[in-house]
């Protein structure tokens, strides 16, 4: 602890120093872009479809409330406060730093995780790098509260990341520290609400460890000046994980807003130059417009498109029905609902990057996997109407109507159900898949209407329609009304989606 406190020390100096050398930006989005002939979404995405990632860190020790307990534990109007105070004390006393050596990560075991994604299908996969916690999963030397030095005394992020390149996999790295940084100093409220001091992760409460001013202390709960924190912090961060390990998607969670234009500037050009110069095609995601979109992909939160976009697109969905990382007392969506979901993201141009929930000692629970391992089964048969496809000119038809918006309608998005009467669309090469979001009894008819000649923008004469998962020879008929299938005989579940090859 020592040497960590004399880390914390020259850190706090540096930074200081650091932080005090101005550095001229030429803010044009659009020259930055054109200087590195920058694609901001490359083939293997558009292809990849499908990526997996999980939230778990110190947060993950209470298995209780959701990941901003380390937020809500200091607040005595919020159940996490009460919570902490029975299990583990008062925060007064026992504040969100004690919790980090429970946090041993004792089975963690990524070998089994990336095998795990890999065979759920996934093509990316990783973790969340940094929480608003501001506890860094990777061997850092921006900060001392970091998973080599402390908790689990391991590189998390690097024994991801060599694993998930050895399969061929991409790796996402997640960021949420753009929250990390004390802003509300004079305020005294003694218990902020929800929304108070929002943009500020932990609350400035008089008397927490949040407002110490022990130099540990003051870099883990974002107690610095913004010149201090927002570089070499936030961007050193940013550098230290481009420079050691470099992933092929950062995505940034909201918010960045908080951070000043030049230093946004200032990480998209280090990371597109450092892409070029390891041959790598970079992407950055991000939402609620923090970034121009030549530079970025728009990221949804449990959210979709209600039509296709022109441009690529992202949202990160959970396993969960709730929290993002692991708590007692979580609900699991199943696996016909989160295919459905993936299913109904490609056919509007999208990406769906699906989270998990290990709990702190590093396991995955079976409940989760078991799941995985049915979206994995789903996309063995499945997968060619899936990856490397792109949307076709309608992404749909059927009775079900999604909730308009984004985050704010994510409940509403929660209650969508869809049957087997609704219809999702993508194409390759000279085929067109039909995808039901659900399986009706054999021998039911269904005309695929989006295949009439006077609704098709040019005709597509039909030779031969085939089903994933059957070996029964299709009775189909293109007429004026549109393609009508006769279903065979199925041997999957009548909850799983059913795909039908339209070869022309």
């Amino acid at each position: 602890m020592k040497k960590t406190l004399a880390i914390a020390f020259i850190l706090i100096a540096g930074i200081t120093k650091l932080s005090a050398q101005s550095e001229n930006y030429k803010l044009n989005w659009d020259e930055l872009s054109q200087k590195y002939n920058y694609n901001a979404e490359p083939d293997w995405m558009k292809d990849a479809k499908f990526g997996i990632y999980f939230h778990w860190g110190v947060y993950s020790v209470p298995a209780f409330s959701y990941e901003w307990y380390p937020r809500h534990m200091f607040m005595p109007s919020r159940k996490e406060y009460k919570f902490h105070k029975e299990k583990y004390g008062d925060p007064r006393e026992f504040g969100y730093d004690k919790l980090v050596p429970l946090f041993k990560a004792e089975k963690f075991d990524a070998v089994d995780l990336v095998e795990t994604f890999q065979r759920a299908g996934a093509k990316f996969a990783g973790h969340v790098a940094i929480h608003h916690d501001g506890f860094a999963m990777w061997d850092s030397k921006i900060t001392p509260w970091n998973a080599m030095l402390m908790g689990p005394k391991r590189d998390i992020l690097g024994e991801m990341s060599a694993e998930i390149k050895k399969r061929n996999m991409k790796l996402v790295t997640t960021f949420h520290h753009e929250r990390s940084l004390q802003l509300y100093r004079d305020n005294k409220n003694q218990d902020p609400g929800f929304w108070d001091m929002y943009n500020s992760h932990f609350p400035w409460i008089e008397g927490m460890p949040t407002t110490s001013d022990n130099p540990m202390l003051r870099l883990l709960y974002g107690n610095v000046t913004p010149e201090e924190f927002y570089d070499p912090i936030w961007f050193g961060e940013l550098k230290e994980v481009i420079d050691n390990y470099s992933p092929d998607l950062i995505y940034f969670d909201s918010w960045l807003e908080n951070i000043p234009e030049k230093y946004l500037y200032k990480y998209v050009e280090y990371y597109i130059s450092e892409g070029k110069k390891k041959g790598k095609q970079v992407v950055t995601s991000r939402k609620q417009k923090d970034l121009p979109l030549n530079v970025s992909i728009e990221d949804l939160e449990k959210s979709r498109k209600q039509v296709i976009e022109p441009h690529m697109w992202l949202t990160d969905e959970t396993i969960t029905t709730d929290s993002w990382s692991y708590t007692d007392d979580m609900v699991l969506k199943t696996a016909p609902t989160i295919i459905n979901v993936l299913i109904d993201v490609v056919s509007k141009n999208g990406v769906l990057m699906l989270n998990v929930s290990p709990r702190a000692d590093g396991v995955l629970p079976i409940e989760q996997k078991e799941i995985l391992y049915k979206i994995g089964d789903w996309l063995d048969i499945n997968g060619e109407a899936i990856y490397g496809t792109r949307p076709w000119y309608i992404f749909g038809e059927g009775p079900t109507t999604q909730p308009e918006g984004d985050f704010e309608n994510h409940k509403k998005f929660l209650e969508v159900k869809y049957s087997w009467k609704d219809v999702r669309y993508t194409q390759k090469a000279n085929a067109i898949y039909a995808t039901l979001l659900g399986t009706p009894q054999n021998g039911t008819n269904i005309t695929f209407k989006s295949f009439a000649k006077a609704s098709m923008p040019k005709n597509i004469s039909v030779k031969n329609v085939s089903v994933f998962g059957s070996n029964e020879k299709i009775s189909w008929q293109q007429n004026s009304d549109g393609l009508r299938v006769t279903v065979p005989r199925m041997s999957n579940s009548n909850e799983t989606a059913m795909v039908f090859k339209v070869e022309y």
